[in-house]
């Protein structure tokens, strides 16, 4: 069933950007929101009639600003300004990052301060509802005066000009919208520069990369605690007074989560009298490591949720205090931030779980068969999985380095201090793609290593994921192709499957 969304004046909830990443989602604008655009447009107006210079509206853009433009020259100007600004290279952006860039869009344009017709609007909503997506190159911005490369490529067909991707196949802009009623937009003076102007590019990745990394987060604690099962390792650690002490409520919850991962479990029971003294780090401080990862996420998911909702266009229109004004809302400090915090956040979720793999096919570590497989020497089994495993862990190392420290001038020197948050987003996702490969590694060896410790049963939860990854993965009684595997399972943990398995634990 469609859902739908309202744009009106309340603001977009985490949930809200959840829900319309999931599914095609209908977008509907309240009629107050044309209302408002309208009044300030009129306003907009009346100010170009004035002929002062009001900059981006009746003058150039960036080190031209000080260039005045004829009246009957302001539409050539805005579509100049696309056309030149669509300077993107590289592999197209993921769709799903596109349509959440355009939403984004709509909802600071229907703020009312930017200084758009409702046509202009309407025709992204128009987008929006059929699915009908823009091709965007992935490079071009530096993450200042907005992603003005991207958001040029979002806006080209609205002049039926570029490429977009409509059911699977890819297409000349201005053809297929006109086969499909959407008229062309003659842009009028202020709004090319309104639409291209803003952060919602790099926040579009940051949110997509945001629901990825809730997904992975989620799963690496179920992950994790089949580890501990496959290694016979000790609950201790994660008694609650232990993570009371430490004082964070999101280690005593990670904590608490495990534990009730392993209830009822006949493998922990197995070896409850054991002599063993203490576990690996990687190990032993799940809690600690998960729950500063969940901090990270929880104040990146604040700062991205705002700037989904913020208007970050320039010059803005404050049509009360009668004044148009330049300022720097477009400025992505803030995402670049804390996109490359969860960078750094998400790289330990994933070293932390190469460990844990290490540990498992290590015969002196884990007590289970060399490399997790039966007549070891004629099988290798997950020993080059691990390989793997730490290779992707590596590469993380150095995309981790964060975007945000380095800045090159533009413009002539006008644009002299960029925020580099786009590439931060770009490489947040390359980051968790290496990670969600890294999980789905040590999930299958975990899952091999409990084989080992029948007739022991796990915990009814672990159970449940066994039987889920079993569907589509089979025992490794003996070599076979490694990676087949490995896709198949790290597509179950993209798609979120886990997720329903965390319900039932919550429910039972």
């Amino acid at each position: 069933m469609t859902k739908k969304i309202v744009i009106d004046q309340s603001e977009l909830s985490w949930n809200d950007l959840k829900e319309f990443n999931k599914d095609i989602t209908s977008i509907t604008v309240d009629a107050s929101v044309f209302e408002t655009l309208t009044t300030v447009r009129n306003y907009v107006e009346e100010e170009i009639n004035k002929l002062k210079p009001i900059y981006g509206v009746n003058t150039g853009f960036g080190r031209l600003a000080s260039v005045q433009i004829p009246q009957e020259k302001l539409e050539e100007l805005q579509v100049n300004l696309i056309r030149s600004h669509a300077a993107g290279v590289g592999n197209a952006v993921d769709n799903r990052i596109v349509r959440l860039m355009i939403f984004i869009k709509v909802k600071s344009l229907s703020k009312g301060y930017s200084g758009i017709r409702p046509e202009v609007l309407k025709a992204f909503v128009f987008m929006l509802n059929k699915n009908i997506v823009p091709h965007i190159p992935e490079q071009g911005s530096v993450g200042a005066s907005g992603d003005l490369a991207p958001l040029s490529h979002m806006t080209l067909p609205l002049l039926h000009e570029g490429e977009v991707y409509y059911e699977g196949k890819k297409h000349a802009a201005g053809k297929l919208l006109k086969s499909l009623g959407m008229e062309r937009v003659t842009l009028k003076a202020k709004e090319g520069l309104a639409i291209i102007n803003g952060t919602q590019s790099m926040v579009a990745h940051g949110i997509y990369a945001l629901i990825l990394s809730e997904r992975l987060l989620n799963a690496a604690e179920l992950i994790a605690t089949a580890t501990i099962e496959a290694m016979k390792a000790s609950k201790k650690p994660f008694f609650a007074g232990i993570h009371k002490a430490k004082g964070s409520p999101h280690n005593e919850a990670v904590a608490e989560r495990i534990l009730s991962y392993l209830s009822n479990s006949k493998i922990m029971e197995s070896h409850k009298d054991c002599d063993k003294v203490q576990d690996p780090y990687s190990i032993r401080c799940i809690p600690q490591v998960f729950g500063a990862i969940h901090e990270a996420f929880e104040h990146v998911k604040h700062i991205l949720v705002r700037e989904a909702n913020a208007v970050s266009d320039n010059p803005l229109i404050f049509k009360d205090e009668d004044v148009i004004v330049s300022g720097g809302n477009f400025h992505g400090e803030s995402p670049a931030l804390v996109m490359d915090y969860l960078a750094m956040a998400m790289s330990e979720l994933g070293s932390i779980s190469e460990r844990r793999t290490a540990n498992l096919v290590d015969k002196n570590m884990s007590d289970l068969p060399a490399f997790l497989v039966e007549n070891g020497g004629v099988n290798s089994g997950y020993m080059i999985a691990h390989v793997t495993a730490a290779a992707l862990v590596s590469e993380n190392k150095g995309l981790a380095t964060p975007s945000c420290v380095d800045s090159i001038p533009t413009s002539a020197n006008q644009e002299d201090h960029v925020s580099m948050g786009h590439r931060s987003g770009v490489k947040l996702l390359k980051i968790l793609n290496n990670v969600s490969y890294v999980l789905a590694i040590e999930l299958l060896s975990a899952l091999q290593g409990i084989e080992f410790r029948r007739p022991d049963r796990s915990s009814e939860t672990i159970e449940n994921l066994y039987d889920l990854i079993r569907k589509d993965v089979p025992y490794w009684d003996k070599d076979r192709q490694m990676n087949y595997d490995i896709e198949k399972v790290r597509e179950i943990l993209i798609r979120g499957d886990l997720d329903d398995l965390l319900k039932i634990n919550k429910a039972n």
